[in-house]
């Protein structure tokens, strides 16, 4: 991470990669939204691997991408909380803007990320699409054992205030504020691609179908045999890229 930014006054780290030439008129921009940490310092979830994918998205698909960290996670401030990282995503779409001219903004999210990235572009008209990998269509689980998960982002290191949250009931109750389902259908008729793994151990691909299901016109691509963390997975990411590709050629078609 090469570069900071700020959302209520908490300093979050991010990489921002731009492409070789930035297109003069019509210059797509991509916002990654990681997921929540696998095991203490990420694991296979770890954030450390998405600037090389926006410098992947920049250089093979002529993108200007931006990867960050949420509040909480490696070299960001603060501490995870539902909101926060929805607002922490918000903010890094406007860094993006900011930084460079973008005529169009999509987001991609990874697990939880893909739930916040749903949810940011049905409360933002200006976002052009989405592409959610191994999304949950809710946080009913997290909502049902609130103190389970606060135990567990203390022990994934995402909480690092002994003090924090300073009200428990309003932390937890930001678990029942994002539900993907609910903003696919909000979203549409906008671009959703949606990216799952059949044998999924942590999401099952039923949330995907039901995703994709509010929506109405998702695009579901479903991985044989793939299971949750498809951020490694290359037939994932070329489902990624090819859907990039797409996304910026009706961009540039439009101009």
């Amino acid at each position: 991470m090469d570069r900071r930014f700020s959302v209520d006054g908490i300093e979050l780290a991010a990489h921002l990669a731009r492409p070789t030439q930035i297109h003069p008129t019509a210059q797509p921009g991509l916002v990654i939204a990681h997921g929540f940490p696998a095991e203490a310092g990420g694991g296979i979830n770890s954030t450390r691997s998405f600037p090389e994918l926006a410098d992947r998205v920049a250089t093979e698909a002529g993108w200007a991408a931006l990867a960050f960290s949420s509040r909480g996670v490696a070299e960001s401030e603060g501490d995870f909380s539902l909101g926060g990282w929805q607002r922490d995503l918000a903010g890094a779409v406007s860094h993006l803007r900011e930084s460079v001219p973008c005529d169009g903004v999509w987001i991609v999210g990874f697990g939880t990320g893909g739930a916040l990235a749903i949810a940011a572009a049905a409360a933002d008209p200006s976002i052009n699409g989405v592409c959610a990998v191994g999304v949950p269509a809710d946080f009913q689980d997290w909502a049902q054992s609130p103190r389970k998960l606060l135990v567990l982002a203390r022990e994934m290191g995402v909480i690092r205030n002994d003090d924090y949250p300073e009200s428990f009931d309003d932390w937890s109750a930001e678990l029942l504020s994002v539900t993907a389902a609910n903003a696919a259908e909000q979203l549409a008729p906008r671009n959703l691609m949606l990216i799952h793994g059949s044998d999924d151990e942590v999401v099952p691909v039923f949330d995907a179908r039901a995703v994709a299901d509010a929506h109405g016109e998702a695009d579901l691509r479903v991985i044989a045999g793939a299971g949750h963390h498809l951020r490694h997975d290359p037939r994932a990411i070329a489902v990624l890229v090819g859907w990039l590709d797409r996304q910026r050629n009706a961009l540039l078609g439009a101009d």
